[in-house]
């Protein structure tokens, strides 16, 4: 059993892996790691991701578990060729995200669209090499964005009525963004499509649920594309070591 282990700046979420197979995840508002107590099963190897400094007692924590440990970062090996020009500044969720759609596809050309607190857009080869990407606003920081800028605009919510046409400003102005915002990810697609005809395009990310991507046969939606990206990172890593 593998366990990972994703640390954002307001959760940390846990996933238990059988080999591919996702058995069970759980998420907590801290780095406590107090979850990690409930463990019937003493995992065989862990992997962790995090965007924050851990404390001394988290650190204890993690001794505790008493399984090898990957700490993920960007010297770690991982199923792809990693092409990118200043891999330091990489952020682990974009890379890991890009594993977990190329162990699911491998051998074809493909774009990872995360719909997050930003939106990145990553591209691999169908040689397995990651060439980088694009980095833009998400929706909150969008809609955030215009009652900054323009005080006599309301602040807006994601949530509710998408029109074609706003019919007032709370709709003009999600409309604006959300309708947008598809338009945008539409254009990448498209593009790199008419690049790569044979492309595959997988989704993901708290915000996706907003952007109706329209589906076809070669675009995927995975709510659990970074774990399964950092389950297989940890998978490889096993091979490595024999």
């Amino acid at each position: 059993m593998n366990l990972i282990i994703d640390i954002g700046n307001t959760l940390c979420k846990y996933y238990l892996f059988e080999h591919n197979e996702l058995l069970s995840r759980h998420a907590e508002e801290s780095h406590t790691f107090e979850w990690l107590d409930s463990l019937s099963e003493k995992p065989e190897a862990a992997i962790i991701s995090t965007v924050v400094d851990l404390t001394e007692e988290a650190e204890r924590r993690l001794d505790e578990l008493g399984c090898p440990l990957v700490r993920f970062s960007a010297s770690t090996l991982t199923p792809l060729r990693n092409l990118y020009h200043t891999p330091s500044t990489l952020g682990s969720d974009r890379l890991a995200a890009a594993v977990g759609a190329w162990t699911q596809q491998p051998g074809w050309p493909m774009l990872i669209v995360d719909a997050g607190s930003c939106v990145t857009f990553d591209f691999v080869s169908a040689r397995g090499e990651y060439l980088g990407g694009n980095i833009t606003p998400g929706i909150r920081a969008r809609l955030r964005a215009i009652d900054d800028y323009f005080p006599r605009l309301p602040l807006v919510e994601p949530e509710g009525d998408v029109p074609d046409i706003g019919y007032d400003t709370e709709t003009a102005i999600r409309a604006g963004v959300i309708r947008g915002m598809l338009h945008e990810f539409e254009g990448y697609i498209n593009a790199f499509r008419r690049k790569y005809p044979s492309l595959l395009v997988f989704l993901t990310g708290g915000d996706a649920k907003h952007l109706a991507i329209t589906q076809t046969s070669r675009t995927f939606a995975d709510d659990f594309l970074l774990p399964k990206g950092l389950n297989a990172i940890l998978e490889h890593s096993k091979d490595t070591s024999l």
